[in-house]
């Protein structure tokens, strides 16, 4: 089954946007379509086949490594058993695995490995789609981008950036209502649904038309002052990525490699889906890279947002970003685009928190206990609950460590 739409019309001279790697252990496998990704109606192989090769639903633009790399030394105590509780029921690490539909596993503590597996077919040169991960990392690269004076400040208006986007309900919009999902634009974000904002801004993508989704952004209603309601959108974090590239004069990926990828010490290069060839790069989806790469992402925040020996994030930054707030007089457990844990006072979870997309794919970052762990999964739909629950095991694994 081939890919949905663009990939047989698409060519390109410019060696880093398409086609898919040559030579990747997994490029022969046979995959579905995008659409069918998003209404989750892909069969168990397929779909798996289909996330491990996602560079070939749209073109991408690489994010470069650099000449070192990041040491991941495998501890000499390694998590291989573990039993704990969740939902109501007793279960163990191969209950979790199993269940959950787990596609690569890393356990990261105190910079050593104390466990990392693949499965589903999976093994140490695959890449896996990071999904919704990336609106972190998008998110996190506004932080390097205001912390070289590229962009003003959290305040500054989003339209002094974007001015396509003046007159739009943008207008009045600043930075900081973008990374809390707080403009007060509507967005509908159902996956399922061909006729929420989500399916038309993929169509949009599908269609490959440059500067197409940030058109449809523009187009899109006022439903609420900005600052006074929250309202998940992977719209505004495409915006966010045409906030980052018009503030730097850099492409996103390339941003990415100069301030974080090569600078930390990443072993593999990435790659990145674009809504159209050489064109801008999709903000909240579509970063394509390793397990340990992942991790190694978890690691940079843990370690303070430090790579190269500079430190490429504003004072306070990671401690803002990863918060709860209060937005219109509301508790939301969102920061800018990271997902602190739930009710985690006075838990093993307290001040963590998690970049995490659908289908389940999560770095979980767990300052307290110096631990990250990276989780693939390759669950049946989008938004389906796991069985066993995720912030459960991840309690339990870090309590397992102490």
């Amino acid at each position: 089954m081939k890919a949905n739409g663009p990939e047989s019309k698409l060519s390109s001279k410019e060696p880093d946007t398409f086609p898919a790697q040559s030579g990747y252990v997994h490029a022969g496998e046979p995959i579905g379509s995008v659409r069918q990704v998003y209404d989750g109606s892909l069969m168990p192989d397929l779909q798996v086949s289909t996330f491990r090769n996602i560079d070939r639903l749209f073109p991408t633009r690489v994010v470069r490594r650099g000449s070192s790399v990041y040491p991941l030394p495998r501890s000499q105590n390694q998590l291989t058993r573990l039993g704990f509780h969740s939902k109501g029921t007793d279960y163990d690490l191969v209950d979790y695995l199993s269940l959950n539909r787990v596609s690569g596993l890393l356990v990261i503590k105190n910079g050593e490995v104390v466990h990392e597996s693949t499965h589903l077919g999976n093994c140490g040169k695959t890449r896996w789609v990071s999904m919704s991960m990336v609106k972190s990392v998008s998110a996190t690269l506004v932080g390097a981008a205001i912390k070289q004076g590229h962009i003003g400040s959290l305040d500054s208006p989003v339209t002094q950036y974007l001015p396509e986007l003046n007159n739009s309900a943008y207008d009045g919009v600043s930075v900081r209502h973008l990374l809390q999902m707080a403009s007060g634009v509507g967005w509908d974000e159902t996956y399922t649904d061909p006729a929420s904002d989500r399916r038309r801004m993929l169509e949009v993508q599908i269609a490959q038309q440059p500067g197409g989704v940030l058109k449809l952004m523009s187009e899109l209603p006022r439903v609420a002052e900005p600052g006074t309601r929250w309202n998940y959108s992977t719209g505004e974090t495409h915006v966010v990525g045409a906030l980052v590239r018009a503030a730097t004069g850099q492409a996103v990926a390339d941003y990415l490699s100069e301030r974080i990828w090569s600078r930390f010490g990443m072993e593999s290069d990435a790659r990145w889906w674009l809504e159209s060839p050489h064109g801008l790069e999709v903000g909240g989806s579509g970063l394509f890279a390793g397990l340990r790469d992942y991790g190694r992402f978890g690691l940079f925040l843990l370690n303070g947002g430090i790579a190269g020996g500079d430190k490429i994030l504003p004072d306070g930054w990671l401690e803002e970003a990863t918060r709860p707030k209060i937005i219109g007089g509301t508790h939301v457990d969102y920061g800018y685009m990271f997902w602190p844990v739930p009710e985690s006072n006075g838990t093993v979870h307290e001040d963590a928190y998690m970049a995490q997309g659908i289908f389940g794919q999560k770095i979980y970052v767990n300052p307290a206990d110096d631990v990250v762990i990276t989780l693939w999964s390759a669950r049946p739909k989008p938004l389906e609950d796991a069985t066993v629950d995720d912030n459960d095991f991840f309690a339990a694994v870090c309590e397992k460590l102490r």
